[in-house]
């Protein structure tokens, strides 16, 4: 482990049956090679005490071809984005949903976009479309407490579970560099990466990274607006 701080197929009309038969097994062997000969990636963030760090987005250079743009909702519960950190790529759309009992008021000053939206409870945004790559920082014009990021990726890029680990499959061997980013790290340094090799033959590498972060701002409650 290291550690850093046209038609495939084609058309079987006059084709024996046997012959099409050949050419699908021969396929699937292909394809259970390459499947074979595919790595994997764990990458773990861990704080200075060793506890695992949730909410990190760990990127890899390999370009993202996504066979058609997604729509990502962001719900807001008890006074909380849903999630704190989401991933989409350019061409992707996101949907704010309001499941409080109190109003919200969405919005962004991002020069990636811009947006805002007031949301009685049970209501929901117009989708957002969001083409350009980069950190959208989201919050609540009434809760000050709340916010939440989008991740704009044109790579593979994967947000860490809670126990700390974001997981890279079906990677071709070879040589890889990690970038790792989440909201509470010190403004002004860095980026944080390192340079991994990815096995072949179905192995996984791991990669850590020890990351200091600055208090989390959603624990700092307005309480003056709780009930607005």
């Amino acid at each position: 482990m290291a550690t850093v701080v046209n038609d495939v197929v084609g058309s079987s009309r006059g084709l024996s049956m046997n012959h099409w038969r050949s050419r699908v097994l021969c396929l699937c062997a292909w394809g259970a090679a390459m499947a074979a000969h595919a790595g994997s990636l764990t990458v773990k963030m861990v704080d200075s005490q060793g506890h695992p760090i949730s909410d990190g987005v760990a990127t890899i250079d390999r370009a993202y071809q996504p066979s058609a743009p997604s729509t990502h909702y962001v719900d807001q519960k008890n006074e909380t984005f849903i999630p704190y950190v989401e991933v989409v790529h350019p061409g992707d759309s996101v949907v704010f949903r309001n499941s409080d009992s109190t109003r919200h008021h969405v919005y962004t000053f991002s020069p990636l976009g811009a947006f805002q939206f007031i949301l009685s409870p049970g209501e929901s945004s117009p989708p957002v479309a969001l083409n350009r790559a980069g950190v959208i920082a989201v919050g609540c014009n009434i809760h000050d407490h709340m916010i939440a990021y989008l991740v704009v990726a044109t790579d593979f890029a994967e947000v860490t579970t809670q126990n700390g680990q974001a997981h890279f499959d079906d990677l071709s061997p070879g040589h890889y560099t990690v970038t790792v980013w989440h909201p509470q790290l010190w403004p002004g340094r860095p980026p944080i990466r390192a340079a991994v090799d990815v096995p072949a033959e179905g192995a996984t590498q791991e990669l850590a990274f020890t990351l200091k972060l600055m208090p989390d701002p959603r624990h700092f409650v307005d309480r003056e607006h709780l009930d607005y």
